[in-house]
């Protein structure tokens, strides 16, 4: 899956190379930055679309200076400039990882400009829900069903650009959200004590991103990575058995594994399974 072949809609710029990928970077760390104004939006149940950013702790509408993606920050030593209040990591985190991810869609074998929109809009929603749920154990499940319903969307999109909507198409979509039957078996037992219904939708909508078999994958290592972080947390006591642990980052990690290394990961598991 990964490739440094240049797609058919950006070759042209193939001789300023570095410079396309620089631009691109720069437009992650402000989409990062405006994901930062959405996940605290979220929080408070406010608009962003119309009101301009402000500091949360004095209120003091931020000017240009104070908004330079990730620059800002280190100008200001990481405080407000007129309260002097310490500004959170989340927020040059935020767009930094947002500038990274927003290059990895030029390392897949991408086919039009749309394929690129669908991808970062999915990275963007991602993020927010990974720093949501971290923060407020919370899945903004607005957020995901808007991500399902365009997810979907796409693939109508492309399977009938391709093949006319074939039984494969729809074959491959149950596969790829079947399980998430499993999630919704946990919720029923556990009275969503062991899980919530966010992450059920979420798992949903990785089905839909990541198709069979790739799904299997992204849950393999959500589930691997959620064990082995929750045991050191509670070996160092930072955590213990009853206290709960938001799941919903593991499910975005293993996502983006999948997506970038499904394929890598599935044959060579065959290819081992074959030595076996």
């Amino acid at each position: 899956m990964l490739g440094v072949k240049c797609p058919q809609f950006y070759c042209k710029f193939k001789n300023m190379e570095f410079l396309f990928y620089v631009v691109v970077f720069i437009f992650g760390l402000i989409i990062g930055s405006f994901l930062n104004s959405l996940i605290y939006r979220l929080e408070i149940n406010e608009s962003f679309l119309w009101s301009r950013s402000y500091c949360p702790h004095c209120k003091t509408i931020l000017s240009w200076k104070d908004l330079i993606p990730i620059l800002s920050f280190f100008i200001l030593k990481g405080k407000c400039r007129y309260c002097r209040e310490r500004i959170s990591l989340q927020y040059p985190l935020v767009e930094l990882a947002t500038g990274i991810l927003f290059l990895f869609p030029f390392f897949l074998k991408l086919s039009s400009f749309i394929d690129l929109i669908f991808y970062w809009f999915i990275f963007c929603v991602l993020i927010v829900i990974f720093v949501y749920d971290l923060k407020h154990y919370l899945i903004p499940e607005k957020l995901v069903y808007l991500a399902i319903l365009f997810t979907l969307f796409y693939h109508l999109f492309k399977s009938w650009t391709i093949n006319n909507l074939d039984l494969l198409f729809i074959l491959n979509l149950i596969f790829a959200i079947f399980p998430s039957l499993f999630f919704l078996t946990i919720i029923l037992i556990s009275r969503e004590t062991w899980m919530g219904w966010g992450d059920f939708q979420l798992s949903i909508l990785m089905g839909l991103i990541l198709g069979w078999p790739n799904i299997l994958v992204a849950l393999f290592f959500a589930f691997f990575i959620g064990f082995f972080v929750s045991l050191i947390l509670i070996l160092l006591k930072k955590k213990t058995m009853k206290s709960q642990i938001p799941f919903a980052p593991f499910l975005v990690v293993g996502t983006f594994l999948a997506m970038f290394l499904g394929k890598e990961i599935i044959n060579w598991y065959l290819k081992f399974g074959m030595i076996e």
